[in-house]
């Protein structure tokens, strides 16, 4: 019998392990100066964003303060994909230099950050493979989450002959994606902690 051998990658998370920040709060707050409207959204985003800092917040109350920016003003904006572009081109430089240093061509990131973000930032840093949270872009309404275990069982479906070598996060919340690593990295800021 021939024993198949995986592939072993390294994965990232995204929001503050590469991007230095949580990009669905800056993405909210690059319209503040664009839009009244969102004022209405700011004290549950900036609530959840300091909450993540602090490792407390839950899932439900995540998807609801996130929800209610996606269903209730993402999804009147007239050219969603122009503003994602002028996004990244003001946030870019968000992006912690360190990461090009290690980057591989088969590096794969696997975050809660939306797909749509994701998208765009491929583009630029030059990573090809990721799975994000999605998002109908006709209701704002979540398709799938990507945070928790929901990261081991989104990550397997898309890369199932994978293993991971190296994961580099910077949350105790990503444990689901750690126990299947081989080794593990914490990140602040620049500092990189092997912890596993």
């Amino acid at each position: 019998m021939l024993l198949k051998l995986m592939k072993k990658v390294n994965v990232y998370d995204f929001d503050n392990t590469i991007y230095d920040g949580e990009t669905l709060v800056d993405y909210a707050m690059y319209f503040v100066r664009r839009d009244i409207r969102i004022w209405k959204y700011l004290p549950k985003l900036v609530f959840i964003a300091f909450k993540d800092m602090l490792h407390l917040f839950t899932v439900d109350e995540a998807v609801k303060a996130y929800a209610s920016f996606l269903e209730g003003y993402y999804v009147t904006l007239d050219d969603p994909a122009k503003n994602i572009v002028d996004f990244w081109n003001k946030n870019e430089k968000k992006i912690k230099p360190w990461y090009a240093s290690r980057q591989r061509e088969d590096d794969i990131i696997v975050s809660g950050t939306l797909d749509f973000i994701l998208e765009e930032a491929s583009k630029r840093i030059g990573f090809k493979n990721y799975v994000g949270s999605e998002i109908d872009k006709n209701t704002g309404k979540f398709i799938k989450l990507c945070f928790l275990e929901n990261k081991v069982k989104l990550f397997r479906e898309h890369f199932p002959d994978t293993e991971i070598e190296n994961f580099y996060t910077d949350s105790i919340n990503d444990k689901a994606m750690m126990d299947i690593s081989e080794n593990v990295y914490l990140v602040k800021g620049s500092k990189i902690t092997k912890i596993k």
